[in-house]
């Protein structure tokens, strides 16, 4: 059915579907997705927590003609930037980068480049499988039952972005403790401002003790203390916003990831079997299961002018939600989207954005993801769920990083 033709948004309080909705399977999109995809287009009018009405793009093709569109805005720092949630409202204050339009977001995203490259990435692919044959082998000792995210995931993600960044790995339990708190939905608005002024104070010690070393490490930290805070390019404030971000996001994607992963896998095993058949093909399907998965659900911009696509006319200063996890499973872009073919080849999904806001860690999540799960399901081929399946509990829709809380696992 054709979307009838829309102009902009109104503040009314006509009956809107809410955005977003809750998953119903840890790895499928909200069904209330689809039913508004099928039935009144791929982009449809929602409503946000705050009443504000908002456009969600669930269509493939207009996602990649808007993420590139630079008549949408990231700027966070705009007073009326929507947000699915308080929560995220209080982190989007707090955080560069990814809350800018060019030419500042380039200005900065050039100088993380080189430590996400793809050739830095391999230079730290012998530490990552390194640190995920200890941490299977741990596991193995301890026995079982056993957690994916706190045995293997999380510790492997946490030791990847300490190596980048030059954060001391010792420190790791103290800003995954303070990252959780910044994605979980149980979490006040106040508990998400405290979590980022903690986060605040531990960076600023860490850039005041690299200021005084006498010659610095090989982190990014390092780099832009010794180098960009040392000439003026970058304030310190500048560093440890950035800091921040990137320690939030550099572990708690990728740990998420892997673990939904290993539970999706488990609960096909089918597609187990073709990923045991030959791990040498482990790199197709992290790439399945990034489109499948999509964790990251919620992308927000705003119209800084009016805009069409397709029959919809977006107005200046409307609030725009994409739900990548419907947009990876938009039947004109993939062929039988609902289901995981880990020898599809989907390259052109969506799972790390379009634009210029695509991750900037991508190779390093492939990476971290390639090694964990070709580690975990080599080393015990017998692993299963140590619980029924439907007791696994599914992250609520508005936590930014779709996923689960644990997954107990025998073997």
């Amino acid at each position: 059915m054709s979307h009838p033709s829309a102009v902009g948004l109104t503040n009314g309080t006509e009956p809107l579907p809410d955005f977003p909705q809750l998953r119903q399977c840890p790895y499928q999109p909200p069904p209330g997705y689809r039913e508004l995809r099928e039935n009144q287009g791929p982009v449809v009018r929602a409503r946000l927590y705050d009443g504000r009405p908002t456009w969600v793009v669930l269509g493939h093709a207009q996602a990649r003609e808007l993420l590139i569109d630079p008549r949408l805005s990231s700027d966070w720092s705009r007073p009326d930037f929507p947000s699915p949630s308080p929560r995220r409202k209080a982190i989007q204050k707090a955080t560069i980068l990814v809350g800018m339009d060019p030419p500042e977001h380039s200005a900065y995203r050039r100088r993380l480049i080189s430590a996400f490259s793809v050739r830095r990435t391999r230079e730290l692919s012998v530490s990552i499988q390194r640190r995920a044959d200890e941490l299977v082998e741990a596991m193995l000792e301890k026995g079982p039952p056993a957690d994916i995210l706190g045995g293997l995931a999380l510790p492997l993600s946490s030791h990847t972005i300490c190596r980048i960044l030059g954060v001391p790995y010792e420190d790791h339990d103290y800003f995954e403790e303070q990252s959780a708190l910044l994605v979980s939905p149980q979490v006040t608005e106040d508990d998400a401002t405290q979590a980022l002024m903690n986060l605040r104070t531990y960076l600023t010690t860490l850039v005041d003790r690299k200021e005084k070393e006498a010659e610095p490490g090989d982190g990014l930290l390092d780099t832009l203390v010794s180098e960009d805070l040392a000439d003026g390019s970058l304030s310190r404030d500048d560093v440890i916003r950035l800091g921040i971000i990137l320690l939030m996001a550099g572990h708690e994607t990728t740990a998420s990831m892997i673990t939904l992963s290993t539970f999706t896998l488990l609960q096909n095993p089918a597609q187990l079997a073709v990923f045991r058949a030959d791990p040498g093909k482990a790199a197709l399907a992290v790439e399945e299961l990034l489109r499948y998965l999509s964790i990251g659900d919620v992308a927000m911009r705003i119209a800084a002018a009016d805009i069409t696509v397709g029959d919809v006319t977006i107005r200046e200063g409307d609030s725009v939600m994409l739900s990548t996890s419907e947009i990876n499973r938009d039947p004109a872009a993939f062929e039988d989207a609902d289901v995981l073919d880990l020898e599809r080849g989907a390259r052109h999904h969506l799972g790390f954005g379009y634009g210029v806001h695509q991750c900037i860690g991508q190779n390093l999540a492939r990476a971290e993801m390639e090694s964990a799960l070709t580690t975990l399901f080599t080393r015990i081929p017998g692993l299963r769920l140590a619980v029924p399946a439907e007791q696994v509990e599914i992250k609520p829709a508005q936590s930014g990083v779709q996923g689960i809380y644990e997954l107990p696992v025998a073997w």
